[in-house]
């Protein structure tokens, strides 16, 4: 039998949809569905030698590409954590794909 590729690695998937950072942006979600979250780094502080976020917005936003940046923003929150943050973006994003929201 023909030994088929492993898949190759889509990055980073946190509770099903995939997670993609570019500089202090983190974008959760996939541009092909109707929503994503955008999560802003506003304030980090120094543990030991690492960054560590203090302060992080989040955004519910439509992909839709003919909207304007500000009308595609369905909910934002600031919360004082990554961890924070995710929990709020993974429950947001699960229920507007799911149709819960406007």
């Amino acid at each position: 039998m023909p030994q088929t590729k492993p898949a190759k690695a889509e990055g980073l998937i946190y509770k099903g949809h995939p997670l993609r950072r570019v500089d202090n942006l983190i974008y959760y979600g996939t541009m092909a569905e109707k929503y994503i979250i955008m999560m802003q780094v506003l304030d980090s502080k120094k543990e030991q030698d690492l960054d560590v976020a203090t302060k992080v917005s989040v955004q519910l936003q439509l992909t839709a590409p003919d909207l304007r940046s500000r009308d595609r923003v369905v909910k934002k929150s600031e919360k004082d954590s990554l961890y924070a943050a995710m929990d709020v973006a993974s429950v947001w994003l699960d229920r507007a794909l799911a149709g819960k929201e406007k």
